[in-house]
């Protein structure tokens, strides 16, 4: 009986750890963040296949997945160009694409999402995918700034859901943010832990709060910045100075909002202020407001804050 009981825990044990390691990997958008997601789960042995709804942005995706894996290489091998080559294709040998989602995510283990920042759109696909994923699959989303349990709530699998917030450039920064909404299961969370560090990355745990923990602190700095640039307390010159060298931040906060994108911090900002109207923190800014409606978006169109060549 004994014997027969320890069978019983060793076969359950078993079937558990397999079921906590991530080895096929579907990454729907194959934009800058989805592109750089499949490169790292590519470049770390996971099977991926990454979706987007054209072939053309598809193999742009891919184009820019090999460019980056080519300077990465030179760095790794720096005199050895033979086994850079060998890198470069092994990792691609790992790499699929589709514009099917519906058909490919029949065997994965895990889908992270990394589409438009727009609640509907993220809730239709999730939903959709429900109905034709197995039931193990973890759902995850790349989401900044929109509330993970919300886009858990469009599908059937909550305990199954979190959140897996990346910082670009991908296969650059280090950290992912790990986020556990109330309905996620602790083997769900730890199973999303034990794929960010198979990936090389420094995971960071926070609940399902909005912007989690980096954006969270970062955008009502910006906000503020701008706020204190609107009053005429400072030019926005000597604020970028100012945080540079009084911080020993590596940009200042206008430059940063004009490299991410005034639209991006507009968008959260914007989100933020309609859950939660009566934080100042959350408060909109028509200085910002004026320069999105302008379309000066910051470096991706020339003009922001700062005006670029």
């Amino acid at each position: 009986m004994a014997f027969a009981t320890r069978q019983l825990l060793r076969s359950a044990s078993t079937a558990a750890a397999k079921k906590m390691v991530v080895k096929h990997v579907t990454v729907i958008g194959g934009g800058l963040m989805g592109a750089g997601i499949a490169q790292i789960a590519a470049t770390t042995g996971h099977t991926v296949i990454l979706v987007d709804q054209t072939e053309e942005i598809l193999n742009k995706s891919k184009k820019g997945i090999e460019e980056s894996l080519k300077k990465l290489a030179k760095k790794k091998f720096a005199d050895k160009p033979e086994e850079a080559t060998q890198y470069i294709e092994k990792v691609l040998k790992n790499l699929a694409t589709s514009t099917d989602p519906v058909s490919v995510v029949h065997s994965t283990d895990l889908v992270v999402e990394a589409i438009v920042e727009n609640i509907a759109v993220k809730n239709e696909l999730f939903k959709t995918l429900d109905k034709f994923a197995p039931e193990h699959t973890i759902f995850a989303s790349n989401t900044s700034s929109l509330p993970i349990t919300e886009m858990a709530n469009a599908t059937t699998r909550q305990d199954r859901f979190g959140g897996l917030h990346f910082f670009n450039p991908v296969p650059l920064m280090k950290l992912v943010e790990v986020v556990k909404a109330p309905m996620t299961s602790q083997k769900t969370f730890e199973s999303l832990v034990d794929f960010t560090r198979a990936l090389g990355k420094t995971p960071v745990s926070c609940k399902d709060t909005p912007g989690f923990v980096v954006n969270r602190l970062l955008v009502p700095y910006l906000m503020e910045a701008v706020r204190l640039f609107e009053r005429g307390d400072a030019s926005k010159e000597d604020i970028d100075v100012a945080m540079k060298l009084g911080a020993g931040h590596p940009m200042g906060p206008f430059e940063l909002l004009d490299y991410v994108g005034l639209d991006t911090s507009k968008y959260i900002i914007d989100g933020w202020h309609q859950l939660e109207p009566e934080n100042p923190l959350f408060a909109p800014s028509p200085m910002l407001n004026k320069l999105v409606d302008e379309k000066k978006l910051g470096k991706k169109t020339g003009e922001g804050f700062y005006k670029y060549q």
